[in-house]
């Protein structure tokens, strides 16, 4: 007979390989606090937090070799998942049971604690445990009702990546005007693509020729080889905005082709962290830059009306059971698909 008490979780031991990550059958089940509520996860998804949390690769080379999203060392056991749709099942004793039974979402980018005037990050997954796991606990105001036909692998793909784009262009202020995004075929590029043309935006899509006609499937106007060069394929300052998910050796032109007085928002790095800055283009052509990591919690209550307005798509590209979670992540580096790998529990 199955113990009650227990759950099923991917943990993560320690930094490192993917064999740091750990299918369990023993993990606690939480009980929530009395600000809490416990959730059954239905499903979650892999983003790329997921991996580089794992690796380390937010200490950003410094000696803390094992810092998270905030900065601090990661605490061990820790289990993954940024992602999160399913069911509240029990409440802490502050919350009114009235919740108990709703489907929520819960948001990756928490609200963040406030230290000696800092902003400290608490992002799922990273500073708090997350959703590769059968139950979740979190603060009741970071789970949000959701009213969908939806199922749970399709709702999970959303909080994470769409979350994260709607900020990147709510902070740019993206409106009817001409937007390349980079990275336009993963989980955020794709979800801004969507986001973007939702606002009546011209979406050029930074992407390879494999995926040039997804991405102008789910919204984008044109679509270029991220390979390629860009100030060839588009001319000198002939974007209003830059959604850069990439980052790395493309970087400088990026900001050759924005137009003066244009616009660059980034909220990821896959391809290199480290870029060449030629302070010319930004201060010759008046340019803004935004670095987009918290967003307040309209941002998640807007991204939450329009799955429910249906004004926006999930892209599911695969689904894998929890205990997979290896192949998962296997899959999801190869990054020969559009959109997100859910992970069902």
């Amino acid at each position: 007979m199955k113990n009650v008490d227990v759950m099923r979780a991917a943990v993560l031991m320690g930094h490192g390989a993917i064999d740091q990550l750990h299918v369990r059958e023993d993990m606690p089940i939480p009980r929530p606090g009395s600000g809490e509520v416990l959730i059954r996860v239905g499903a979650s998804a892999v983003n790329n937090t997921d991996i580089n949390t794992r690796v380390g690769w937010y200490s950003q080379g410094r000696n803390d070799a094992d810092a998270a999203w905030s900065g601090n060392p990661m605490k061990f056991p820790r289990i993954q998942g940024a992602d999160c749709c399913g069911q509240i099942t029990s409440v802490g004793s502050a919350i009114d049971p009235a919740r108990i039974g709703e489907r929520v979402l819960v948001r990756t980018m928490q609200e963040p604690l406030s230290v000696d005037g800092n902003l400290i990050p608490i992002t799922l997954g990273s500073e708090i445990d997350g959703a590769f796991a059968e139950y979740l606990s979190v603060r009741a105001s970071e789970a949000f009702v959701i009213d969908s036909p939806l199922d749970d692998a399709e709702l999970a793909s959303f909080p994470c990546s769409y979350s994260t784009a709607e900020g990147l262009l709510q902070r740019a202020q993206v409106g009817a005007e001409r937007v390349l995004i980079t990275g336009a075929s993963g989980g955020v590029g794709s979800a801004a693509v969507q986001l973007a043309a939702m606002r009546g935006a011209s979406v050029v899509a930074g992407t390879t020729g494999a995926h040039a006609d997804d991405v102008r499937g789910i919204g984008a106007g044109e679509s270029v080889d991220r390979a390629g060069d860009l100030v060839d394929q588009l001319g000198e300052s002939s974007i209003d905005v830059v959604i850069d998910l990439v980052g790395g050796p493309h970087f400088e032109s990026l900001l050759r082709v924005l137009r003066p007085g244009g616009r660059y928002a980034t909220a990821g790095a896959v391809a290199g962290p480290h870029v060449a800055l030629d302070l010319r283009d930004l201060y010759l052509k008046d340019l803004t830059f935004y670095g987009c990591t918290f967003h307040p919690k309209s941002v998640f209550t807007d991204l939450v009306s329009y799955i429910e307005q249906d004004r926006i798509q999930p892209l599911v590209a695969a689904r894998y059971d929890l205990t997979d979670i290896h192949e998962a992540q296997r899959r999801f580096s190869e990054k020969d698909f559009i959109g997100k790998i859910a992970i069902v529990t």
